[in-house]
């Protein structure tokens, strides 16, 4: 038994031995297995990403390939050459031939170009290299109808959207006459003979002399480039994609990916495939040779290169987390942003009872109000944390089931989900109870309000774009209405906001058209009485809707970007209308957005060569608006003014943010007191200080004060009392054509006013 105790150890020993090696071959082994399930998994996950962004990078050719066809079209559909030869007597067909049809399809490759009339008819159609007569054009209608119902605005078949890249392009378009006022297009992928092609419609408008644009519906340009095999080898080129081809039947070759090529129809096209990059393959090559090399040293890189790979791969899968938070967050505020908001929006609209008889879908549109005030006099940094603080507010105060996003600088968007009919009530108190304490911003404590609309789905839209458009109508009203208010949507509203887009379209007509007029009303001197100027003033007789007031259609010129182009055609008719009675001013409003137009001076320097006027004896009137954010070329603008000649008043004084900084960094001949302070005097003894400090600032300053809506004798003597040195208002005249002014200064009796109590010789004209 003692000899045989060496052996059993020796056996014990080399048991545990096989069972070590054992247990590390059979570790190797298994380290082995999963290195190359890592390493084949790593793989094809390569291979899989490198797949999904190349058909990213295909479908956003495909969207640009839209964009590419759009620009091409623009090249000669805004042009004032191409307008005038289809608005001729008769279409220059050789002009059509040669910078439509031969020009689109030799230079950028079109294989259809069209150009339909008003009435959506073809009046041109060129094809396979030559002119085709436009009955051809018949086989094409059904197909392109989608197409120009879009542009057109009308009813048809609803076509998959896509990004709208050639507009968000046109945002950079600063050429003068620029089109994009009135300018139309749309651009789909369709199938064109049972071939996916491009399909894409420009109206043709002049983009220089807008004297050329006539009324009614702009002609369009059609194009049709048909998705060939040329087609996508060209493609595949610009992206790197070898072996793009259009089948239809899958491709069965080893590294392929097909992916189904869906027209905007909604139709299949066909699949279109290509080699896949495959950036696994390296995995594979390069470490599989080295497992075979040995277990020990493939354990040992497979270790490392296994840790390396899982901290990438948590790395990358925290990125990726990331990426898609910010993809539809908002950095500043931690809030979902406009995307993500649409996309609970619209889930939440799927989900409602078409009834509306159960639960609703509440969407507040909020906009701090005079938030760029705020960003103006603190700086961007203040702005930056009021939209945060407000932020933390609005969601310290919805239920943790509601959605709320940053909507855009300083708006943001609230989604309630509720059966009570109460809730749009309660939401809006619980936005004011938000706001309801001051917000620190650098130490600073500052009140802070807010504008809200409301809509209320179903019962105000069934679609994210109709529930967000009459919120936002809601929010305009709100505004409108004085601010720090909420009001929900009503079909009013929604009735108003077309009216304001009829009269603004009615407007861009009779500005083109010269049908606005201009009145005058007589300015009398408080010394002696006598008529000193008049104030020119535009006035537009609607034909169907009669006179509109001024109050109604500069704002809407304004939001329209009509302004500049209505003050020179005051300007114009006044300086003609001044040779009648040269020894009179002539004021006359600039509007800030006509202020600040580029080439302001040159406009009037060539005006006044133009029309031969003595620009000493026109008072150009601008409001504080245009130097609140006076900058250099402001002071510039207003120096050349006065070189030029021209007088200076500043309108409205006391009614903004009235800065006596206005008076001494820029030269003014006049200060014109606003109505409201010369019908407070009755009421205010603040009022009376106010004018009787304007008027001493004024007369101390070398500037003659003007009182304007003088209606009253008492008001006449109180202003003439105060030292004013000049009044207009109804107690005088009210403003009136050139014709009938004419008449007024022949009949006019000239008397001191603070010295009679009885009126002048007024007359009662047409406002």
């Amino acid at each position: 038994m003692p000899a045989s105790t060496p052996s059993m150890n020796n056996f014990v020993k080399d048991r545990d031995l096989r069972r070590l090696i054992n247990v590390t071959a059979i570790g190797f082994t298994f380290a082995g297995v999963v290195l190359l399930c890592v390493i084949l998994y790593a793989a094809w996950a390569a291979n899989s990403s490198a797949r999904e962004r190349e058909t990213a990078l295909l479908n956003n050719a495909l969207n640009r390939s839209i964009h590419r066809t759009l620009n091409e079209q623009k090249s000669v559909a805004w042009w004032d050459d191409a307008y005038a030869a289809l608005h001729g007597s008769a279409p220059a067909t050789e002009f059509l031939d040669s910078e439509f049809g031969i020009f689109l399809s030799e230079t950028y490759g079109h294989d259809v170009i069209a150009i339909l009339d008003d009435n959506n008819l073809p009046v041109f159609l060129y094809s396979g290299g030559s002119r085709r007569p436009v009955a051809d054009f018949e086989r094409y209608n059904n197909i392109v109808a989608p197409v120009v119902a879009e542009l057109r605005g009308l009813p048809g078949r609803s076509l998959r959207q896509r990004p709208d890249l050639f507009g968000a392009d046109q945002k950079s378009y600063r050429s003068i006459g620029s089109p994009l006022d009135s300018a139309r297009w749309a651009g789909h992928l369709m199938t064109v003979d049972q071939q996916p092609a491009v399909v894409a419609a420009l109206t043709i408008l002049p983009n220089v002399d807008k004297t050329l644009l006539k009324p009614g519906r702009a002609h369009i340009l059609l194009s049709v480039n048909v998705i060939d095999e040329d087609y996508l080898k060209e493609l595949g080129r610009s992206l790197l994609l070898t072996d793009l081809s259009l089948s239809r039947k899958p491709v069965e070759k080893p590294g392929s990916v097909t992916m189904p090529l869906e027209t905007d129809e909604g139709h299949l096209a066909g699949l279109v495939s290509w080699k896949t990059e495959q950036p696994g393959r390296s995995l594979i090559s390069i470490i599989l040779p080295l497992v075979a090399i040995g277990f020990i040293a493939v354990a040992a890189a497979a270790h490392i290169m296994l840790q390396r790979l899982r901290n990438t791969s948590t790395h990358l899968a925290l990125e990726e987390k990331r990426s898609r938070h910010a993809a539809k967050h908002d950095a500043l505020s931690g809030l979902p942003n406009r995307a993500h908001f649409a996309e609970h929006l619209e889930t939440a609209l799927a989900g409602l009872d078409p009834s509306g008889s159960k639960q609703h879908a509440i969407v507040a549109y909020l906009d701090v109000d005079r938030f760029k005030d705020i960003n103006d006099t603190m700086g961007h940094s203040a702005g930056d944390d009021l939209v945060r603080e407000v932020a933390n507010r609005l969601r310290a105060h919805v239920r943790s089931g509601d959605i709320i996003a940053r909507y855009g600088g300083d708006e943001f968007a609230i989604l309630w989900m509720s059966a009570d009919p109460e809730a749009p009530a309660l939401l809006a108190s619980r936005i004011a109870r938000a706001l309801l304490s001051p917000i620190e911003l650098e130490g600073q404590p500052i009140a802070v309000t807010a504008s809200v609309g409301i809509a209320i789905a179903p019962l105000h839209g069934r679609t994210v774009d109709e529930v967000m458009r009459h919120a936002d109508i809601a929010l305009y009203e709100a505004k409108n209405a004085g601010r720090n208010r909420t009001i929900v949507f009503s079909a009013d509203m929604a009735e108003q906001v077309e009216q304001r887009r009829a009269i603004e379209m009615d407007l861009t007509t009779a500005i083109s058209n010269d049908e606005l007029t201009v009145a005058y009303q007589p300015i009398i001197s408080c010394d002696t009485g006598a008529i000193v100027g008049v104030e020119a003033l535009a006035r537009w007789t609607h034909a169907k809707r009669g006179q509109i007031p001024p109050g109604v259609f500069i704002p809407i010129a304004e939001q329209a970007g009509l302004m500049a182009a209505l003050g020179e055609r005051v300007l114009a008719r006044t300086m003609r209308d001044w040779h009648a009675w040269p020894h009179l001013e002539v004021s006359i409003n600039i509007s800030p957005l006509q202020f600040r137009q580029s080439d302001i001076v040159a406009i009037l320097g060539s005006m006044a060569t133009q029309y031969q006027i003595d620009p000493s004896r026109f008072v150009l009137e601008i409001t504080e608006g245009v130097l609140m954010d006076a900058g250099e070329r402001t002071h510039e603008a207003l120096e050349g003014i006065r070189n030029l000649g021209f007088r200076m008043a500043l309108d409205d004084f006391g009614t903004g943010y009235s800065s006596l900084a206005y008076l001494c960094n820029f030269q003014f001949d006049k200060i014109k007191v606003d109505r409201s302070f010369v019908s407070g005097l009755a009421k205010s003894a603040s009022f009376r200080t106010i004018v009787q400090s304007v008027v001493s600032l004024g007369n101390g300053l070398g500037m003659k004060i003007v009182a304007e809506g003088v209606e009253l004798a008492t008001e006449a003597q109180s202003m003439t009392a105060y030292g004013c040195s000049e009044m207009q208002g109804y107690y005088f005249a009210k403003p009136m054509p050139r014709e009938a002014l004419e008449v007024f200064l022949h009949s006019y009796t000239p008397a001191p006013r603070a010295l009679s109590n009885e009126p002048v010789l007024r007359i009662v004209a047409a406002p």
